[in-house]
């Protein structure tokens, strides 16, 4: 015969699995919270940090080749600062901040909301490093949440990229998200972006579940 802690741990891995075959549904998908981050060129990293400077990985994303670095910068606004923004790497073409509305306020810039990459028009602010300072024009935006996409993701969802779709999350502050940009690439991991102050209005942190609605 079994003994009664036997028993119980198998009584425990089978709860455990039934859980997760409930939370996690055929046709949903995953939740990535994302912070405050930074997206830097090499140019304002260079200013920032030192000529040639490389940054180092603090952890992988869920995006392939993504990660956060080490560094951080502080960001400054009218009305205020924020001392620790992460770097998320690699460099990209141009340097683009995303902060929340909440931060909005707390810095003294305007909240626009933009899809990642649109940056002409928006607001700056000063940026600064352990080695320098930039006075960056645009690139400042509240990001429009949005899905990654591998390309079989999105076939088997019967999407293509830059459609606009309604997700709907589940608990007691469920929420429907409405447009919601699809970006569809075969160097994506499927993951669901919100900010910080969408997911504590819903409740919801990274690894959650959502559904398609429409």
């Amino acid at each position: 015969m079994l003994d009664e802690k036997k028993v119980k741990q198998i009584v425990a891995e089978v709860l455990k699995q039934v859980d997760l075959q409930d939370r996690i549904k055929p046709g949903t998908i995953p939740v990535g919270v994302s912070g405050r981050h930074i997206h830097l060129s090499q140019e304002d990293l260079d200013l920032l940090f030192g000529p040639g400077y490389q940054l180092k990985v603090m952890k992988d994303l869920s995006q392939p080749g993504q990660f956060a670095a080490e560094e951080c910068v502080m960001l400054i606004g009218k009305k205020g600062i924020i001392e620790k923004c992460r770097i998320l790497g690699p460099v990209r073409k141009a340097t683009q901040i995303e902060i929340s509305v909440t931060d909005s306020y707390t810095l003294g810039v305007p909240a626009v909301v933009r899809d990642s990459g649109d940056t002409k028009g928006t607001p700056g602010l000063v940026v600064v490093g352990p080695k320098g300072a930039i006075n960056l024009k645009e690139g400042v935006i509240v990001a429009a949440r949005h899905i990654h996409m591998h390309s079989k993701d999105a076939e088997k969802f019967g999407l293509k990229d830059m459609d606009r779709i309604s997700v709907k999350t589940s608990g007691p502050k469920a929420l429907i998200f409405c447009n919601v940009l699809v970006r569809v690439s075969d160097q994506f991991a499927l993951d669901f972006h919100i900010d910080m102050d969408e997911a504590n209005a819903g409740n919801i942190k990274t690894g959650d579940r959502v559904e398609l609605i429409a």
